[in-house]
């Protein structure tokens, strides 16, 4: 039956297991059902809603002060959120920023989003942690009346993401060319004018802010669909092959993404560089296997361990999947891995410039500790130019 909540809060989150939070609903009205992750990232909440990785998934930001920036155009990821809410310790304050030209909740109401605030989030993410990332039901409801009954069936009819193939639904649905170049004081985003090196990257879900970095890195970009072929890859002469980041279970979009990386492998020597799920499809076409997380990486503060040099890098990450460092086949290294649990984190063919990382360097936590990557991409390209 309908549950009018004394004191109305006006936004409800059920979990699976028939836990229910109440807190006060800010951004769209509606019922929305996701896997619940938590991002522990103290800016960059606009980047993260609009990122295409999140599809399917609800996020509870651990930092209290999320939306005292506003939101700007500028920042997204793609033209619209991606993940299905977002949940909050406190409600959104009015902001406070130069750049600011919305707040959170207009910018959330108009493209659909719900946000909800209130919650201890804390609370929330020792959940998160102790019994993996939940299926939830979350509804913003202004009247505050919510049949908890009715949430919680959803949450549990959920059927998650393990074997959910995402990479086609946020992926582009023709190619197209990208110039523009990562953001820099004080003109904004400019246009790569004179690039060296013709990049062709494949959408698995890319964010704007790595194709920016190809282009800064002196590449020409053209994007395909997560479903292109070797043939359509290779028909356009590439210097180097880019996997994009993304969304869902590597196994389900390995099924159509592993034989065209591998068939790019068999027929040409390109540079191939990948990232999140590009790195967990790389790893796959190689012969690796990829296993679900209990509750993911998410957040701007990851420390990774560079193997090679012994350097550790600051980064920003989310995937719930990762490469089973066990499976890499010969011929195949252990690159960087995770100084939080020890997972895998890059890998590199020991005879080819074919490389990987799961987190993502073009979002500058550290802030430029992992730039190198772009660099080292465009310098494998050159020295496969020069000779």
């Amino acid at each position: 039956m309908p549950h009018n909540v004394s004191g109305k809060p006006t936004a409800c989150l059920a979990l699976a297991d028939g836990t229910v939070f109440y807190g006060q609903g800010f951004g769209a009205p509606g019922r929305t059902v996701a896997e619940l992750c938590f991002n522990t990232a103290m800016t960059g909440y606009q980047e993260i809603m609009t990122d295409p990785s999140y599809a399917g998934q609800a996020v509870t930001f651990t930092f209290p002060h999320v939306g005292n920036t506003g939101t700007t155009e500028e920042d997204e990821e793609a033209a619209d959120p991606v993940a299905a809410a977002m949940i909050v310790k406190w409600n959104p304050t009015e902001p406070s920023n130069w750049r600011a030209t919305d707040t959170l909740s207009n910018w959330l109401a108009k493209r659909g989003r719900i946000g909800m605030g209130g919650i201890d989030t804390r609370r929330l993410t020792r959940a998160i942690r102790q019994q993996g990332a939940p299926h939830v039901a979350i509804e913003h409801n202004p009247d505050g009346v919510f049949d908890l009954e009715a949430l919680v069936a959803q949450a549990r009819d959920f059927k998650g993401l393990v074997g959910l193939d995402l990479a086609k639904e946020v992926s582009c649905v023709q190619s197209y060319r990208w110039d523009e170049m990562r953001w820099a004081w004080p003109d904004g985003f400019k246009k790569q004018e004179n690039p060296r090196h013709k990049v062709v990257a494949i959408d698995y879900g890319a964010k704007r802010n790595i194709l920016r970095s190809l282009a800064s890195s002196g590449c020409e970009v053209t994007v395909l669909p997560a479903t292109a072929t070797a043939e359509e890859i290779l028909a356009l002469n590439p210097d180097g092959l880019f996997l994009s980041n993304g969304p869902g279970d590597p196994a389900a979009t390995g099924k159509y993404a592993v034989p065209a990386i591998k068939s790019v492998l068999e027929q040409s020597d390109i540079p191939v560089f990948g990232i999140c799920l590009g790195h967990q499809m790389l790893a796959r076409a190689l012969g690796a296997q990829t296993v679900k997380m209990n509750h993911g990486h998410h957040g701007a503060n990851h420390p990774v361990k560079d193997q090679e040099t012994g350097k550790v890098e600051i980064t920003s990450m989310n995937h719930g999947f990762t490469v089973d460092s066990q499976s890499l086949p010969e011929g195949v290294i252990e690159t960087h891995v995770s100084l939080f649990d020890g997972s895998n984190c890059g890998i590199r063919m020991t005879d080819r410039p074919v490389f990987s990382v799961q987190y993502h360097p073009e979002a500058s936590p550290g802030p430029q500790d992992s730039y190198y990557l772009f660099e080292r991409f465009a310098e494998a390209m050159a020295a496969r130019q020069a000779g």
